[in-house]
């Protein structure tokens, strides 16, 4: 039985896709399919009316033919500082646009537009487009339009109020597909190249990798002993389902020892050996707390969830092209089975960034992850400088002395303020 998406039964294809397996079809963009069966998740079967073959091509590369969705400006639900990242990237020149949801009306849409002044220099203008009633589009209302697409025609032709002519429409990357292809989740070990080794930790080492000859990877392997494989894989059938754009998706597993973990592949490495060692060393701070919009954007979707990270730091947030930042190893911290880190003291426990119910009694919470957070946003604006220089990452001890030091942070050490400070977490640690 073929079935259709609402009747839509043609779609077409929005990027270019190399196929990855003998199932799946490779495609080119503007190439047009007719979909077989689209119930079994984010591959769907579907007939290349270009070739006519059969095969899996990936859901999210594709929308219906002749709709909004398949335009090339348009974005979807993209918020207004995404919006600005993407318009003021290098390379983009005045009158580069996209159209977009509107975040505030509901039905409605936004258009977004690189402009320049003398006074602002390179900047974004927003302009709601708003519906008719007769289902017609318009910014003004001496100016209407039967269509979005003819809409954008128009003001490619004449400013008519706008700050710029539209002249290009904004560079999309290709987005990453829903896992790697259909069914490939629980992966044979040897389907996996580790390719170069880009670190090493205490629980294992990441490498970047190729996964069936043709697909890059990011694959963390680790250690035998580190975490049971029956916990690790019910825990990532949860990992697997949380999907963000802020979050670094996890494709498949190796579920037996020694685990390996297949992710997106971010060809910045970590944000704090990109704030360190990159180019992060030169970004200024409107860029910086960009990235840290990024962060906290991808933690409140983990809020969301009902999921707790538990061990947010900059070494846990990956990086890409145009400062594209994602969240890394959410929820693996609980798995970890080594004495020293369940005992919460020792190196390899991250005490400096925990906070003090989580350090001291075990308690993690989305609000621990707060805390984090917080010490992360002083590695952003140190450029990578480890939290509480000259205290040693231990044990409790050391989190009483850094408790103390970022409350007295702007007071001089004399002050009766810190010195109750002491007395009280001192009585808290024994």
């Amino acid at each position: 039985t073929y079935l259709f998406l609402g009747g839509v039964t043609f779609f077409v294809a929005l990027y270019d896709y190399e196929a990855r397996t003998s199932d799946d079809l490779s495609f080119r963009k503007g190439d047009r399919f007719q979909i077989i069966n689209n119930t079994e998740g984010d591959w769907w079967e579907a007939r290349s009316i270009n070739t006519g073959e059969n095969g899996y091509i990936p859901s999210n590369y594709v929308a219906p033919a002749d709709s909004i969705q398949s335009e090339e400006w348009y974005f979807g639900k993209l918020s207004r500082k995404a919006t600005e990242r993407l318009l003021l990237l290098p390379g983009n020149e005045r009158g580069t646009f996209l159209i977009r949801e509107s975040e505030t009306t509901k039905g409605a849409y936004s258009l977004s537009l690189r402009d320049w002044d003398e006074s602002k220099g390179d900047n974004v203008k927003h302009y709601k487009i708003r519906k008719l009633d007769n289902g017609g589009y318009y910014i003004t209302t001496r100016a209407q339009f039967v269509s979005l697409q003819m809409l954008v025609k128009h003001y490619t032709e004449h400013v008519d109020g706008l700050c710029y002519k539209l002249i290009t429409v904004c560079p999309t990357v290709k987005p990453q597909t829903q896992g790697l292809a259909k069914d490939a989740w629980e992966i044979p070990r040897e389907s996996l190249r580790l390719d170069v080794k880009l670190g090493q930790g205490c629980f294992g080492e990441v490498w970047m990798g190729t996964w069936n000859g043709t697909t890059k990877v990011a694959i963390k392997t680790l250690k035998p002993g580190t975490m049971s494989p029956e916990a690790f894989l019910e825990e990532a059938q949860i990992m697997k389902k949380l999907r963000h754009d802020k979050l670094v998706p996890l494709y498949a597993v190796v579920s037996e020892e020694p685990i390996y973990i297949v992710t997106e592949f971010m060809g910045k490495g970590s944000l704090l050996d990109f704030l360190k060692e990159g180019d992060g060393k030169h970004l200024k701070l409107p860029q910086l707390v960009d990235m840290a919009s990024q962060i906290a954007d991808g933690m409140a979707f983990i809020e969301r969830m009902n999921y707790i990270h538990r061990d947010l730091r900059a070494a846990n947030i990956l990086v890409a092209d145009n400062l594209v930042c994602k969240i890394a190893d959410f929820g693996l911290a609980r798995l970890i089975e080594d004495n020293e880190y369940t005992a919460r003291q020792g190196a390899k426990f991250p005490i400096k960034w925990t906070a003090p119910e989580a350090a001291l009694y075990g308690r993690f919470t989305i609000k621990s992850d707060v805390w984090s957070f917080g010490i992360l946003l002083t590695e952003l604006v140190t450029k990578g400088r480890v939290p509480y220089p000259g205290e040693q990452n231990t044990d409790a001890r050391t989190h009483q002395r850094c408790l103390i030091r970022m409350c007295c942070f702007r007071i001089p050490p004399p002050s009766r303020l810190c010195s109750q400070l002491n007395i009280n977490f001192r009585k808290l640690i024994n």
